[in-house]
């Protein structure tokens, strides 16, 4: 099984976190925390672990209904939040790519009904994310 739900778009990587952003917002996540990976390899490894990551943002959203609904039936869920979604791209590449975690790893972890109508629901919309940046990258 696959973890990720991904898409390659032909837009340059400030354009598609911006609309990574939109997008996600349009299906109720918000945006708790923002990891900007290159700019840490770089202070932190230098600048050729920088370049070799490339363009690379990790952003921690959250839609508040569902993670309410996954603390809920397990706190222990708590550990899985936010769901993480890259943003990243080569110098060399001609595409950005988008991944968001698939909530569906979450029901590999659990045998709570509950957690499993959270993570179908959140799928659903991350799905939607995906889809909807590849039909307004064209």
């Amino acid at each position: 099984m696959t973890y990720t739900l991904a898409t390659s778009l032909p837009l340059p990587w400030a354009e598609a976190v911006e609309r990574t952003r939109e997008a996600l917002a349009a299906q109720g996540f918000g945006i708790l925390t923002e990891i900007d990976v290159r700019a840490t390899f770089g202070k932190k490894l230098g600048a050729e672990a920088a370049d070799a990551v490339g363009d690379y943002v990790i952003l921690g959203a959250c839609n508040p209904a569902l993670a309410s609904r996954a603390l809920a039936a397990e706190p222990e869920m708590g550990a899985l939040l936010p769901c993480n979604v890259v943003v990243h791209r080569n110098d060399s590449a001609d595409s950005t790519t988008v991944e968001a975690i698939d909530p569906q790893t979450m029901v590999q972890l659990s045998q709570s009904a509950a957690v499993k109508e959270v993570a179908d629901d959140a799928g659903a919309r991350l799905r939607r994310v995906i889809a909807d940046l590849e039909h307004a990258a064209e």
